[in-house]
């Protein structure tokens, strides 16, 4: 836990090691236990009930950082009501409670309204079949109410899309002088008693009907005489503040999306044959003629800017010309073709490119990571009069998702991901994206062209794309793999084998299909590596970089080879 908080200041660290030491977090928690039993025994709406609201948030902020697994919503929200309402008694002034209680509201309402909508964009949620899936499962489930939703799927179906209707719907407490409060906040309330029971979540029925008497409050109509005096211009203000940060984050979407499609000046242009228009990058266009081109294709969701490390690597180091590329839909590419995607159609535009940017008497080696990994292997077959050799790093597999109990399990709830992350994209919430640990260990000067990516939605509908076809693809491989007669290194990062140990058998597997003679054939297990990192994290990318260079060196190159022959020959 303290390792997540390395980065923060020195300060900031050393208050919360004082804070996590056994002593000072069991003083706290006695302290919240006294201060928690007087605010039951001694109810009203003094200020010292006000301190002792105060005191349970503080605290519960302060040893957030160390209680975090298991304090989701539940603190969260305990925490917005206990400063709220302590904030509230702290104050003489009537306008400041009534602004902080339609805060209270506000952010009730969101969580409701955000959950239902997120629900969704799960399949299992709008065909109703999300119930059942939870009282199946052993964090959540329940047997006697599994049973009972299978006996009876129709009504486990109409509960289903009842949460939905209730959370999606919870606004609807406000309009016609908040005639469906009560209705509102009573199904609400409901939902959180069954789920304390089925599913255990009790201190969620606690901590959320805590935020329903300001819902009740705001919600009631002027002319009630218990809010007669409540001053609603909290709310104005918070429309307008809305307001103002949706156009600015309207504006900031559509300038990013510019600068994105534009991309750097120095990359060029090249149209595919089903009609797709491919922006690529060259480095080192001074190196030797003898050498081979590398191309590098990109995993899923990703970024050419992902090889920035290694194809500096490959240029200062090997001596090599290197060519990056965005596949049709990413950054400054775009898809021009007209019929349903497949991966067939990845491939060709590969095979394309290297045929329309790399001269006809040099030859190449594809380098793919991830799903790149597969593209290049299927795109080899087509360049083997071209083909000097392949390079996976912690490549994908065509079978992987039905011997992957790991990958078809993750498999399952990875499209929804994607289509949340492109539809809060879409509403301008790129704005609040944070930038990931792997995006600050990128080189500096492609952080805010790989952000632009990141934080666009095209990266995610492209990827979104890719997966549909991906997850046909690949349930229905039988298998077995082709022979690749060409030499190949597999670099597989350590933590997804240790994760998941049949994909260090699927990556051999791989390596396998290129054995023959005067091949060579090397697997290597990058210790300390995830997935990303060993491309992203400098030091892993400069091992996996290394890797690169030694395999070239190993498998020759064949005009030096030559040159080689001819030097001996003549002494």
């Amino acid at each position: 836990m303290r390792q997540a908080h390395a980065g923060f200041p020195p300060v900031t660290r050393r208050l919360l090691d004082l804070i996590g030491s056994p002593r000072t977090t069991m003083a706290l928690h006695l302290a919240r236990a006294a201060v928690s039993a007087g605010l039951l025994l001694h109810p009203g709406n003094s200020r010292l009930r006000g301190a002792g609201d105060l005191f349970l948030g503080l605290s519960s902020v302060a040893l957030y950082p160390r209680h975090r697994y298991g304090t989701d919503g539940s603190d969260q929200v305990a925490i917005l009501t206990q400063l709220c309402t302590g904030l509230a008694r702290a104050s003489k002034s009537p306008q400041t409670q009534d602004a902080l209680l339609w805060y209270l509201a506000a952010q009730s309402n969101l969580s409701y309204v955000v959950a239902g909508w997120v629900k969704l964009m799960g399949a299992s949620w709008r065909d109703g079949s999300a119930l059942g899936g939870i009282l199946r499962t052993r964090t959540y489930g329940h047997e006697p109410s599994f049973r009972l939703a299978r006996r009876h799927p129709r009504a486990a179906k109409a509960l289903t899309h009842g949460v939905l209707a209730m959370e999606c719907l919870f606004p609807l407490a406000y309009p016609a002088g908040g005639r469906l409060a009560r209705p509102v906040i009573g199904s609400a309330a409901a939902f959180h008693l069954t789920n304390g029971y089925v599913m255990g979540l009790g201190r969620f029925v606690t901590s959320f009907l805590s935020m329903h008497p300001a819902v009740a409050y705001t919600s009631a109509p002027k002319d009630h005489p218990a809010v007669a005096d409540r001053d609603d211009r909290a709310l104005v203000a918070n429309a307008l503040m809305l307001a103002g940060a949706a156009v600015a984050a309207g504006a900031a979407t559509v300038n990013r999306r510019l600068r994105v499609v534009a991309g750097s000046d120095d990359k060029r242009l090249l149209t595919t044959r089903h009609g797709n228009r491919l922006r690529y990058e060259t480095f080192g266009s001074d190196a030797k003629e003898q050498r081979p081109v590398l191309v590098f294709a990109a995993g899923m969701a990703s970024t050419a800017e992902h090889f920035s490390w290694i194809v500096e690597k490959m240029v200062a180091e090997a001596g090599c010309e290197v060519i990056t590329y965005a596949r049709a839909g990413y950054a400054g590419s775009r898809r021009g073709a007209t019929t349903p995607f497949h991966l067939g159609e990845s491939v060709d535009d590969l095979v394309d490119l290297v045929r329309g940017a790399v001269p006809r008497h040099r030859e190449v080696v594809l380098v793919g990571h991830s799903l790149g990994g597969e593209l290049v292997r299927r795109a080899a077959s087509r360049l083997d009069d071209r083909l000097h050799g392949l390079v996976y790093l912690d490549p994908s597999h065509p079978d992987q998702l039905n011997r992957s109990k790991h990958q078809s399990t993750s498999a399952r709830d990875f499209g929804t991901s994607l289509s949340l992350m492109i539809w809060s994209l879409r509403c301008g919430l790129g704005v609040l994206l944070t930038r990931p640990q792997w995006l600050r260990d990128l080189p500096a000067a492609c952080r805010r062209r790989v952000f632009d990516q990141y934080a666009d939605s095209r990266l995610w509908v492209a990827g979104r794309r890719e997966w549909q076809a991906v997850e046909a693809d690949f349930r229905g491989f039988t298998g077995p793999l082709d022979p690749t007669p060409v030499s190949a290194l597999v670099i597989s990062a350590q933590q997804t084998v240790d994760r998941d140990p049949e994909q260090l058998l699927m990556h051999h597997e791989l390596a396998q299909t290129h054995s023959g003679e005067g091949h060579h054939v090397r697997t290597v297990v990058l210790e300390g590596a995830t997935h990303d990192s060993m491309l992203t994290h400098a030091r892993l990318a400069a091992e996996t970089g290394r890797l690169v260079v030694e395999f070239l060196n190993r498998t020759g190159l064949p005009a030096e080879r030559a040159g080689a022959d001819m030097e001996q020959e003549s002494r």
